[in-house]
């Protein structure tokens, strides 16, 4: 499955967002490389989603930018980064229970459609061309991340990790640029992640899209990503190589807490 491949860095810079006094994001900055996987990982509440939701446009930043290219996104509407190249899947599943998998994949390509609303409900010849060869590209689709044998199901019969697989796939759809994935394979089991992960490093590799992945298993993490960036408390505290940021004191710290004093004296002493 062709598709084009992804040449524009995204860009985030001194990127800040602030709550009613309470600062989420505190001046992050990070590059995602094009071709690559970027994983933003960080315990509960280190800012991951918010800066996902700055990134998709869904949250406004108070200050810094966010370019793709030369293209600022700063502050554009959702629709309009979508238009732009920026796809975004969910943590929390978004597709309709009762449309067939085919249908559902087929509203990613809603932004690429080029029939009016007239063209379209009256079936002419040029809509309805239009239409079979956004089939046969979501067809391309769900064979690609394995799921090309349950367009006609009912996305909500689907098991939870072939869902997880077709919201991916609508998200592909939109032929993006860049990617953001939120928790790709939370609450699936082994074989599920490993399944997802394969198709993950297949649409960087084969597809040669930008990928920015919010994940907690570190396992996927490190399989996957070409660079990390570690966030606590809404700060950048690390940043680097998979490797390099496994063994960072400052992210060990964040993930695991610095040892009370006390019950290390209480535990010698027992």
């Amino acid at each position: 499955m062709s598709a084009a491949v992804s040449v524009l860095p995204l860009r985030v810079r001194d990127l800040t967002v602030r709550f009613a006094g309470l600062t989420a994001l505190d001046g992050v900055s990070l590059t995602v490389e094009p071709g690559t996987v970027h994983a933003v990982i960080g315990p509960n509440g280190a800012g991951k989603s918010t800066t996902f939701n700055v990134l998709s446009g869904v949250y406004r930043a108070t200050s810094g930018t966010v370019h793709l290219g030369d293209t600022e996104l700063t502050g554009l509407a959702p629709h309009r980064i979508a238009a732009l190249g920026v796809a975004r899947t969910f943590q929390n599943l978004a597709l309709p229970p009762r449309t067939t998998v085919a249908d559902s994949l087929l509203l990613g390509r809603h932004r690429l459609t080029r029939a009016g609303f007239v063209a379209a409900g009256l079936r002419l010849p040029s809509a309805a061309r239009e239409e079979r060869a956004h089939r046969r590209r979501v067809e391309e689709i769900a064979e690609f991340v394995g799921i090309g044998d349950q367009l006609a199901t009912p996305t909500g019969a689907l098991s939870y990790g072939a869902q997880k697989l077709a919201e991916l796939a609508r998200a592909l759809c939109m032929e993006p640029s860049v990617l953001l994935l939120d928790e790709p394979v939370a609450g699936m089991t082994a074989d599920e992640r490993r399944r997802t992960a394969a198709v993950i490093a297949g649409v960087r590799d084969s597809l040669g899209i930008s990928i920015v992945m919010v994940e907690h298993d570190m396992g996927v993490v490190m399989r996957l990503a070409d660079e990390v960036t570690v966030l606590d408390f809404g700060r950048r505290i690390a940043g680097g190589p998979p490797a390099a940021v496994q063994n960072d004191p400052a992210v060990i710290q964040a993930y695991l807490g610095t040892p009370d004093p006390d019950d290390t004296n209480e535990e010698a002493t027992a």
